[in-house]
């Protein structure tokens, strides 16, 4: 037998006593018979009204139960919908605590793997706007109110570690070109003219979009840069080679030739004036 059967047993057997006992006293008093009865009767509403209140309070917790269970059925079905899983199924024979209890915790459950994932969408969309704000691409679409499926989730991840090395190729290439547009720069004595070329030599290499379009602007400057390199080693290369030749012919010291040749290195526009000029003399000294 249930300790709850045990107790109700007692709680008859201690209402009989008391009734037994009640009688007794009225019995030693003298009650009569038909006041016997009325005392009887306003014991019997008093325990009926008890029970009733007690009861009406358990009525009300189970209908408190049951709305829960509704309630919390409610939201399983949406989040399973949402987490694209498939339905509770509820254990047969459950009682009501017991069908409550175990749908607030799959609720549970579930609530916190849609925060996760709605957190982590989140998270990876900061991620992806910057990585686009630096390559100037557009955002992967993702529905921002829907929960991500695990799937959407793994695409995303993949997605952004596309984009991690497609910034890091670019970043790369874009250093490597930098690196010797400024040396070609150098060489040549070219102060950058643009907001585009001061923007490659800055010490910020945050403040150029790593964008196609720019890459393939900073190959076409150092294209030209390199093309106006050749051409000012042709000219130098060709000075050099008529210096050489009228050295030779106005009977130039090899030490007097060397003390000039250190000066006649390089291709910078300093170095192709100062040839010309060199060049210009010994024509006028052959001339003579």
């Amino acid at each position: 037998m249930r300790k709850s059967e045990v107790l109700a047993a007692e709680s008859v057997a201690c209402l009989n006593k008391a009734l037994s006992r009640l009688r007794d006293i009225w019995e030693e008093i003298g009650i009569l018979e038909h006041q016997r009865m009325e005392r009887t009767e306003v014991v019997k509403k008093h325990i009926k009204s008890l029970l009733d209140m007690m009861i009406a309070e358990e009525e009300s917790l189970k209908e408190r139960l049951l709305k829960n269970i509704a309630l919390c059925r409610k939201e399983l079905k949406t989040l399973c919908q949402e987490l694209n899983l498939p339905s509770f199924e509820e254990k047969e024979n459950s009682t009501i605590l017991e069908l409550e209890s175990a749908l607030r915790s799959r609720l549970k459950v579930l609530s916190k793997q849609k925060d996760e994932r709605m957190e982590e969408v989140k998270t990876l969309k900061k991620q992806e706007q910057d990585l686009c704000d630096i390559l100037c691409k557009k955002p992967y679409y993702i529905d921002n109110e829907a929960v991500p499926s695990l799937e959407e989730l793994d695409q995303f991840r993949q997605h952004l570690a596309a984009l991690t090395a497609e910034k890091d190729c670019r970043k790369a290439e874009f250093i490597n070109t930098k690196r010797q547009i400024i040396l070609c720069m150098e060489e040549l004595d070219h102060l950058p003219d643009t907001s585009f070329e001061r923007d490659v030599v800055s010490e910020d290499e945050e403040a150029i979009c790593l964008s196609i379009e720019n890459i393939a602007a900073l190959k076409q400057l150092l294209h030209q840069l390199e093309e106006q390199k050749s051409k000012n080693e042709a000219i130098c290369t060709e000075l050099r080679s008529k210096i050489t030749a009228l050295w030779d012919r106005l009977q130039i010291p090899d030490e007097d030739r060397d003390a000039i040749t250190i000066h006649m290195t390089g291709s910078k526009p300093t170095t192709i004036k100062a040839v010309r000029i060199l060049s210009f003399i010994l024509n006028l000294q052959f001339l003579e």
